[in-house]
């Protein structure tokens, strides 16, 4: 095994996603805004799939992530939250005992997502009044810092920043393990790679290619030594596509772009113009030069709706799915965050086929490793 194929330190993990109703770039939404019956349907599903956690976003015009994570946890026996949150917009000591408590009342499943790059009219819906991208990441780290001693403070702690001041800050309620509620950080831009040196205990990237994962991680661990904390993590956020044969699984995916671009005008997937977020720009450079990459990067969606989040998928049998899982995993990502376009089927076809695979295959590195060393 040669050193870039080093095992990382971190265990592997399986992030999916629980939307409040059911909807996607092809399925135009069903049902209510707060789909208590779907909610609950998908985050069993996700469990019952071997998945560790389950991803809540946050949008301006969307439920509370927060409180349908705590319903999630209330229907879930070990099934983790990894629950979005846009700084800027509360307290950031008030957002800490609300996580400390719900992650005391799960016996420690809770993680935060912390989003600070948005479009300028996603922001504007909230009353942001920092409209500079390197300034809010600079505010997200005073937010984080205020955060961190909430959690880990024993006595009352004063705060003085450009973004926030408190005076005698203390909270009773502590995060349920002595670790801590992980942070999650994303963001390619200088501002951002520096808010996760000192912050990320994860640090995630969108479904890229290999060389640009490389790159990104590699800044990402030069930020994090300059800050002198230990490595994060590192997630990556895919659509797998799967089929019983690969020219199924191609199939399927031209035929998912067929039926998101009919539907955009339902969905509100229009690509529009040039998106503000760093990590969108990077998907859609590498989606206009083409929509396959390595092995089986398909990046079709991201070049139809402008990288809008998590758009990039790996195609194939999930043999092959999870082989190129691998080749991320070599290059030290460890988490993978993953959803379908059909979002309930598909999340009980990676529990079924993917996952089991990708364990399967670590595990015969494993006892190779083992017999080599002898």
């Amino acid at each position: 095994m040669t050193a870039a194929h080093t095992p990382p330190s971190h265990p592997i993990r399986f992030v999916g996603f629980v939307g409040n109703h059911n909807s996607s770039e092809i399925i135009p939404r069903q049902g209510p805004v707060v789909d208590r019956d779907y909610i609950e349907t998908v985050a069993k599903a996700h469990e019952l799939g071997g998945f560790d956690s389950v991803l809540q976003a946050f949008h301006a015009d969307a439920p509370d992530s927060l409180q349908v994570s705590q319903h999630i946890t209330g229907v879930t026996d070990r099934l983790g939250v990894l629950i979005a949150h846009r700084p800027g917009f509360q307290a950031p000591t008030i957002l800490a005992r609300q996580l400390a408590t719900l992650d005391q009342l799960s016996r420690g499943r809770v993680a935060i997502n912390v989003i600070t790059g948005a479009e300028r009219g996603e922001l504007a819906r909230d009353g942001n009044t920092v409209d500079d991208k390197d300034e809010r990441y600079a505010r997200t780290s005073e937010f984080l810092d205020i955060v961190r001693a909430e959690w880990t403070s024993d006595k009352p702690f004063d705060y003085r920043g450009r973004f926030y001041q408190v005076e005698n800050a203390f909270s009773q309620v502590k995060p349920y393990n002595p670790s801590g509620i992980p942070v999650w950080i994303a963001g390619a831009s200088s501002a951002a790679v520096e808010v996760a040196g000192r912050h990320a205990d994860t640090y995630a990237v969108w479904g890229e290619t290999q060389d640009q994962v490389r790159e990104l991680l590699a800044r990402v661990r030069a930020a994090v030594a300059k800050a002198g904390r230990p490595q994060p993590a590192f997630s990556l956020s895919l659509r797998p596509i799967l089929a019983d044969t690969e020219d199924a699984a191609w199939a399927k995916a031209e035929a998912i772009y067929e039926k998101a671009k009919a539907l955009l005008e339902k969905t509100g997937f229009s690509r529009g113009g040039l998106p503000n977020n760093e990590g969108a720009r990077r998907l859609l450079a590498i989606a206009d030069k083409g929509h396959r990459h390595d092995k089986r990067l398909w990046t079709a969606i991201a070049a139809l709706t402008g990288a809008k989040g998590n758009s990039t998928s790996l195609v194939g049998t999930p043999d092959q799915v999870a082989d190129a899982l691998l080749d991320y995993y070599d290059l030290g990502v460890t988490t993978f965050l993953i959803r379908g376009f059909d979002p309930l089927p598909d999340a009980i076809a990676y529990g079924r086929d993917l996952l089991p695979r990708v364990h399967q295959l670590l595990a015969e590195r494993r006892r190779a490793r083992a017999v080599a060393a002898e």
